[in-house]
């Protein structure tokens, strides 16, 4: 077991190593003008994706809210369940998010997606027309890239396939965002 133990955390050293910086810097940066613009910011997922998707949106609306003054607009699309399974039922589950972005979302928001896969058909569908109605986009992907890294302005990609360590590493992004603004002068609008 602590062979395996070993093995785990080296890969997990690899995944977090392979985080760009300076990607990381513009993606504070679109969320400091969203700030500075008082834009919406949607951030969605599936699975383990989603649950990192609310903490962000916690983190960031009450964390780094709390430390700049200034409130965050920030909405995790995987919170409301009754809206959640309402579309999926009534629509399709492909359309869970999308629908929700029809609702809410105005050209120059930001739309925040994490995914491994990077081709799940719901959060494709939702960045395909945030694109299309100049919804600023970001995606944080596995090493699979998929279809998202295609259509995203801003791509993170994590060097690794495996869901565990990929899902870490994003948690690890949405803590430097949220903390930039919490621990960093700099990043403060």
């Amino acid at each position: 077991m602590n062979d395996w133990i070993q093995k785990y955390i080296q890969s997990q050293k690899a995944a977090l190593d392979s985080i760009p910086v300076p990607a990381v810097a513009q993606v504070i940066e679109t969320l400091r003008r969203a700030l500075r613009e008082d834009r919406q910011i949607f951030v969605f997922g599936n699975g383990g994706s989603a649950a990192n998707a609310s903490h962000f949106a916690t983190d960031l609306g009450k964390g780094s809210s709390d430390a700049v003054g200034r409130r965050f607009r920030v909405l995790s699309l995987n919170d409301n369940v009754s809206w959640l399974t309402a579309l999926g039922n009534d629509y399709a589950y492909e359309d869970v998010f999308v629908r929700q972005l029809e609702n809410y979302a105005r050209a120059g928001d930001v739309a925040l997606v994490m995914s491994v896969s990077g081709n799940s058909p719901n959060v494709v569908k939702a960045v395909d027309w945030a694109v299309k109605h100049q919804v600023r986009t970001i995606a944080l992907v596995g090493a699979k890239r998929g279809r998202l890294a295609e259509l995203a302005e801003q791509v993170i990609v994590i060097d690794s396939q495996h869901y565990g360590r990929v899902e870490d590493a994003h948690m690890g992004i949405c803590h430097m965002a949220c903390y930039a603004f919490m621990e960093n002068p700099a990043a403060k609008p």
